[in-house]
């Protein structure tokens, strides 16, 4: 089947080269960006077989198929958004990978009517960052609204779910806000997700982190936090800096 015969129309495909993965996009609804690519990296491989992972407000499915190689077993898609869903399910099928993976199309506070419970290995989420606001509830785009702003669902829920579904001593991983640090660490705490490692991401040198990756194990014994060296993603002239070209591009030869 030829890949452009999955697409409908205002969509495009596009090609995470350093993981040769492409994924079923449309600008405008919803496309991946650097975050679901630096989440995919912070995840720790793990090759087991029967592993099982889940990724929440999977978005086109990115994050997850990302990690093909670096993660073994089967992976869940849990997207709420008819339209985004459907493109995940293509992008699954673009990349073969549909022995592997599938795709819910429902709410993230639904899945155990489709996951059991304490059956996760691994847990993924790249949730909304931004509370509601009367400007997020007015924007033309709902696709994006949703997207970034906590419209259906929130931190709080994000955390109750990745708990529910994590085995003991299963890892759970986060990308979020700084300015929401204290009240992830809090959130997570309250679950039964212990923070293990955090790692900044800073979009230029000198600029404040505007980005965080977070590791988190499910009853793991009490303290033990990592922060790990930062990421700067770009240069001051605006360009990717090696680390995140390698991430995006792969090794130049």
């Amino acid at each position: 089947m030829e890949p452009t015969s999955l697409l409908k129309d205002d969509e495009r495909i596009d090609q995470l080269y350093s993981q040769d993965v492409q994924i079923i996009q449309s600008p405008s609804c919803f496309a991946f960006s650097l975050d679901a690519v630096l989440l995919a990296d912070f995840v720790r491989p793990n090759h087991r077989h029967k592993l099982c992972t889940v990724d929440l407000c999977a978005g086109n499915g990115a994050i997850g198929l990302f990690l093909h190689k670096k993660l073994g077993g089967t992976f869940t898609e849990v997207e709420l958004q008819p339209r985004i869903a459907d493109m995940a399910k293509r992008s699954v099928e673009l990349n073969g990978l549909t022995d592997r993976y599938r795709v819910l199309n429902m709410d993230i506070a639904d899945v155990f009517t489709a996951v059991p419970k304490d059956s996760a290995d691994v847990v993924l989420c790249n949730p909304p960052y931004f509370p509601v606001t009367a400007q997020s509830q007015k924007n033309p785009n709902r696709y994006l609204a949703i997207a970034r702003h906590e419209i259906t669902t929130n931190l709080e829920t994000v955390a109750e779910q990745m708990s529910g579904l994590l085995k003991m001593n299963g890892h759970g991983y986060l990308v979020h806000r700084p300015d929401r640090l204290t009240e992830i660490l809090t959130t997570m705490q309250e679950h039964r997700l212990v923070p293990k490692r955090i790692q900044f991401i800073h979009p230029k040198p000198g600029r404040d982190a505007n980005m965080l990756l977070l590791e988190v194990i499910k009853d793991g014994k009490p303290g033990g936090l990592k922060v790990v060296p930062p990421l700067v993603v770009s240069g001051d002239d605006g360009h990717y800096l090696p680390e995140v070209q390698e991430l995006l591009y792969g090794q130049q030869k």
